[in-house]
């Protein structure tokens, strides 16, 4: 009777194992396209909308202009045009989280700036910020690496006062994954600086774009 409980035992064991595989395996394998529909289709929506990719409405549903707006953002991001949202895709909307083993460095590296230069900013500051570190990367003036721009001498008062060493905001890790993925709220700015603080002339002689919170983002 015992032998028996027990290979019972070991059978669900090994069943319960084996869904939990199927599940993992089918979790790291979602994809969304046509006739998709739920939460997940609703934040790819809203993220292409906000990066100018979709002008449809944010209803959840995976429909056509979905799929038009999912291949326009994939041919701009040098992915296979095909309109569905696989790996590949997700991760350049941001939506595929990188393993502690192998974290993104470029996001990890603007993520700390963003952190250490707008932590307390609106969340569009934030992402602001990321965006005219990327800004200056295709800019001629400016070195064509992020960590170029980054470390470049002078560029970021947190590279001097230590901010750039202090724990990462999480809000800044998801600006960087935005700026990345091609939002940008400073409208193509180069330059950005607090007027509250800033003791340059020559940053308040920048022509300025707009304000976001307490940053003036500037050509």
């Amino acid at each position: 009777m015992n032998r028996r409980r027990l290979i019972a035992a070991l059978a669900l064991v090994f069943a319960v194992n084996i869904s939990l595989i199927t599940f993992a395996q089918q979790a790291q394998a979602a994809t969304y396209r046509q006739g998709s529909s739920g939460e997940q289709v609703r934040i790819i929506q809203t993220k292409l909308k906000n990066w100018g990719y979709y002008d449809g409405t944010v209803d959840g549903v995976f429909g056509s202009q979905t799929t038009q707006a999912v291949k326009y953002f994939q041919r701009k991001n040098g992915l296979t045009p095909d309109g569905i949202v696989g790996p590949a895709t997700l991760r350049a909307l941001g939506m595929w989280e990188e393993s502690s083993s192998g974290q993104n460095t470029e996001v990890e590296l603007l993520a700390r700036v963003i952190s250490a230069e707008a932590r307390g900013e609106p969340y569009s500051g934030q992402v602001a910020v990321g965006a005219v570190i990327l800004n200056r990367v295709e800019h001629p003036s400016f070195p064509n690496t992020i960590a170029g721009v980054v470390y470049q001498p002078g560029a970021f008062t947190c590279m001097v006062d230590g901010q750039f060493n202090e724990p990462v905001a999480e809000s800044a890790r998801r600006a960087a994954r935005d700026a990345l993925n091609g939002a940008d709220p400073s409208c193509g700015a180069i330059y950005y600086f607090n007027p509250n603080t800033a003791t340059s002339s020559w940053i308040w002689s920048r022509p300025l774009i707009l304000q976001i919170g307490n940053h003036r983002f500037c050509a």
